[in-house]
């Protein structure tokens, strides 16, 4: 059997951005696997070879390989750029293994790109869209939507590279970010058709003007921020921080409160949250802003507190949070299974709900719930106990200073129950 399979990093400028090594390793395959494009672009150079079209057919990749290092045929994979980044490299690696794969690099066309405008990228996020069709970003999309990583990458990053496709190109992006009031945060660049004889760079435009232009689809994308990010806090928000409804002002998880609960959540970066009766908003935007690349799905009965909850989550400029207006459960049948829940609100639907969220968490995920009233305490626990999961609760009642002259005085809060339960794996 034939040592390895070869894996060459080209460009668009064909021969000319090959090394005397790799392109003696490509004159010489026997077998050539690439994409259409990449094909026709080095025609005349691998002519003695058989040539196999990987576009759409990436499944069968490892098996031809497979095959001709089994004929004794040497065997060359054409990647454009670098293979190793968002290239099929990482993907042979995983099904053939490293030690049957010799991968000879190039320069990327994100370097390329940063090169053409004189620009260090160290600092950049790479990200990549190169996939299928994700389709026309939708606001409030969540994790299945093809954009929705990107979109997550772009709101905390500073200096962005990103790959596209044909359907996924710096058009669609530039909508997305003028859908989600990101336009005038960033600069945008284009490098189109890098190394070609028709290559263009876009670098004059605003956002704006980006998203109604035509592109061919061999494009990178550069963003940057026009004022870097300042840190922000990830929760602990004042009260004050929420818009809260009036007259009754006050109708908010309260800070101390809030802190616990999410304590309580075992949140991660990358958690799904599901905020049961929202109310104002203030635990799931805050659960947002902790799960920078997971999601929150809200759900709110009350009309006004809908309105005020979806103002609060503008005003924190999230990209990560999802809020229906609607009684629980109706609406949340589509929502993918959570890591963590928060009830806050159940609409005399609690037994139901607690039912409904211990069947749909994830193994170890968290359910928490706040109570002000012993009937709704009661019922939740009599359901975990029918339920047959471990719970444990906390009493919370805090007291805050308050002027009184020249002086201060403790002003205690409304006691909170917090009741806390977490799913185990089935023996």
């Amino acid at each position: 059997m034939s040592k390895r399979c070869q894996i060459i990093g080209v460009l668009d400028n064909g021969v000319a951005g090959l090394s005397a090594a790799a392109l003696a390793c490509l004159q010489e395959a026997e077998v050539v696997i690439a994409a259409s494009r990449v094909l026709r672009l080095f025609a005349e150079t691998i002519a003695q070879a058989e040539c196999k079209d990987l576009t759409g057919n990436l499944s069968l990749v490892p098996e031809w390989i497979n095959g001709a290092l089994a004929a004794q045929k040497k065997i060359v994979v054409l990647a454009t750029g670098d293979p190793l980044c968002h290239g099929i490299a990482s993907f042979l690696t995983k099904k053939l293994g490293a030690e049957t794969l010799d991968i000879m690099p190039n320069v990327s066309a994100m370097q390329l790109a940063f090169a053409r405008i004189g620009m260090a990228w160290q600092e950049a996020k790479i990200c990549s869209v190169h996939t299928k069709d994700a389709g026309e970003w939708q606001a409030g999309a969540g994790a299945e939507h093809g954009l929705y990583a990107l979109l997550q990458a772009i709101y905390q990053h500073d200096k962005l590279a990103i790959l596209t496709s044909p359907e996924n190109n710096p058009a669609r992006i530039a909508r997305m970010l003028v859908m989600e009031n990101m336009a005038d945060d960033f600069n945008m660049f284009v490098g189109e058709n890098l190394l070609c004889v028709d290559e263009k760079l876009f670098q004059n435009l605003s956002i704006a003007e980006l998203a109604e232009q035509e592109f061919t689809g061999n494009d990178v994308v550069i963003l940057c921020r026009s004022e870097e990010k300042t840190a922000e806090l990830l929760f602990g928000y004042a009260d004050h921080a929420f818009k809260q409804r009036k007259p009754d002002k006050g109708l908010i998880t309260k800070r101390e409160v809030r802190a616990v609960s999410l304590a309580r959540l075992q949140l991660t970066r990358t958690s799904i949250v599901w905020d049961i009766g929202a109310g104002s908003g203030s635990v799931g935007i805050e659960a947002a802003k902790l799960c920078a690349q997971g999601h929150v799905y809200a759900v709110e009965k009350n009309t006004a507190d809908f309105a005020i909850a979806t103002e609060n989550a503008r005003n924190f400029g999230l990209h990560n949070y999802t809020l229906i207006e609607n009684k629980a459960p109706l609406g949340m049948q589509n929502w993918p299974a959570p890591n963590a829940v928060f009830i806050g609100g159940s609409g005399g639907e609690l037994a139901e709900l607690i039912q409904l969220c211990l069947a749909k968490l994830q193994a170890h995920g968290c359910l928490v719930m706040n109570f002000v009233t012993l009937e709704n305490l009661n019922t939740a626990l009599d359901t975990l106990k029918q339920n047959g999961v471990m719970w444990d609760i906390t009493q919370l009642q805090a007291s805050r200073s308050q002027p009184i002259l020249h002086m201060h005085r403790m002003q205690a809060e409304n006691p909170v129950w917090i009741v806390c339960a977490q799913k185990e794996i089935a023996a």
